[in-house]
């Protein structure tokens, strides 16, 4: 049975964390004499209300967590805090209803980077800087970031890290889960600070610098100009942003054996890792040089715009530095197919991740085998370990069902009136959490013009794309509810 009292308690810190956080955003207004410093302490005192409200509810709660408790937990923080986190965008009249609020912030915390802002070099600087930092907490995870400091509920984390966590499979640093959040954490945040570094040397101002640093490891995409990162008309930051975008994709468990292991040949032999870069440099190649001998870009010009757009698709960051109507139509058509994979399990980037496309690539290789010979024991081999059956299993359940919600949600915007390529680029967009959904006329960055319940619809499709179906679904289920 579920423990809501115990959910209650743990709701109402995650809260008040997000309280701090909403005050210290305060500071912006203040430095910048801008008026939405007033719109985030009032954001604070609300969320800290509810906080109590929330603690006081779960003050005598019994200290236990089951599994349905863990995917409950997920679920409800990531709504919460998007409800929460949408007060500054209201209270400071950023935003004028409550449906593109919601939709604002829900973008921000599960990396989508879909905005309905027509001009956001309008807004505050505590606005824009609140908008990149949703991507950066939900880049790892909400319930992720609050699990090192779980344990003085005397509950472990472990159930709601496997409700949250992405893709197949999870190494382990340390067989304390609370540890292991700590060193990942360490290293999201060294990525950013070594990327904000980069950036301010590179010519950026130290606000735009830290924007964008953390909107590329959450592989976000929100920018502080309505051009992105083309807006600096700088090669130089472009290669910087990329090299982070790039390592931004990568399984942050990997990246803890390469860089404080020095193991780097762990991080060559894993299978996943070969599959991502093999999907970088083939489609960034071959994009480049469609590009050369189609456009009056030169050769190094054509490159860096091709693997940037490539890697910011797979990496489901969705920085822009092109005009993608300017590609022929065969090299425009490639970025949907990178959108569909995504990057690595375990980093923060969505999609269907490179794992799984592996898996599937395996399987299909042992089919055509098996066929030849009959008899033959044909297992799959990830990174030197055999894969189970049940992975197979889930992994050939996820694909289906997320091509399945793909169709459905297609069809429901094409009812609603959308243009079918246009309704198409918009479900990839919110369920891989790109962000820069393709249309018929290219990059399409202002969703502020789709319907109300398109926009609750989209809302929805960036949840279970950023927590990978199963656990919002699993809500729906009436054995989830069921008692034994």
């Amino acid at each position: 049975m579920i423990n809501f009292r115990m959910i209650c308690r743990i709701m109402g810190f995650l809260l008040y964390i997000e309280a701090g956080i909403l005050a210290a955003c305060s500071c912006f207004g203040f430095f910048f004499h801008e008026a939405d410093m007033h719109a985030f302490l009032l954001s604070a005192g609300v969320t800290v209300l509810a906080s109590g409200i929330f603690s006081f509810v779960g003050r005598k709660a019994e200290r236990r967590l089951g599994r349905r408790d863990g995917y409950f937990i997920v679920v409800v923080a990531w709504v919460l805090f998007s409800l929460f986190g949408m007060l500054p965008f209201l209270m400071s009249g950023s935003v004028s209803n409550l449906t593109d609020a919601f939709f604002e912030t829900m973008s921000g915390f599960t990396t989508t980077g879909a905005t309905i802002f027509a001009d956001v070099e309008v807004l505050p600087h505590g606005i824009l800087f609140w908008r990149c930092l949703t991507q950066w907490i939900g880049g790892l995870g909400i319930v992720f970031f609050t699990i090192a400091v779980l344990p003085v509920f005397g509950v472990g984390g472990m159930k709601m890290f496997a409700a949250e966590a992405t893709g197949t499979s999870y190494q382990k640093i340390s067989p304390r889960i609370e540890v292991t959040a700590r060193w990942i954490w360490s290293i999201y945040l060294l990525l950013t600070l070594a990327e904000t570094g980069l950036l301010y040397m590179a010519g950026m101002d130290w606000f735009d610098s830290v924007c964008h640093a953390l909107a590329t490891t959450a592989t976000g995409g929100f920018s502080t100009y309505n051009a992105s990162v083309a807006a600096f008309h700088s090669p130089l930051i472009e290669y910087i942003i990329m090299l982070f975008m790039l390592l931004s994709g990568v399984n942050f468990s990997l990246l803890y054996f390469s860089l404080f292991r020095f193991n780097m040949k762990r991080l060559w032999r894993d299978t996943e890792v070969r599959y991502y870069l093999f999907l970088v440099v083939a489609l960034g190649t071959f994009i480049g040089l469609g590009l050369f001998f189609t456009s009056p870009l030169d050769f190094e010009e054509s490159l860096r715009e091709s693997f940037f757009q490539v890697i910011s698709v797979l990496t489901t960051t969705g920085f822009e530095t092109a005009d993608f109507r300017r590609w022929t139509q065969l090299l425009w058509a490639c970025l949907p197919l990178v959108m569909f994979f995504g990057a690595c399990s375990g980093s923060t980037s969505g999609g269907i991740k490179c794992i799984r496309l592996a898996i599937m690539v395996k399987a299909t290789q042992n089919q055509f085998r098996r066929i030849l010979h009959p008899n033959a024991v044909l297992p799959i081999r990830i990174s030197g370990q055999v894969v189970s059956q049940n992975i197979r299993s889930a992994v050939l359940g996820f694909t289906f069902v997320y091509i399945f919600i793909v169709a459905c949600a297609w069809f429901f915007f094409i009812a609603f009136g959308i243009h079918y390529r246009d309704s198409f680029g918009l479900v990839m967009c919110c369920i891989s959490n790109v962000g820069a959904a393709l249309g018929v006329d290219g990059p399409i960055s202002d969703l502020g013009s789709i319907s109300v319940v398109a926009k609750w619809l989209c809302s929805f499709l960036m949840l279970i794309g950023r927590l990978e179906l199963f656990s919002v679904l699993l809500l729906f289920s009436p054995d989830f509810w069921n008692k034994r």
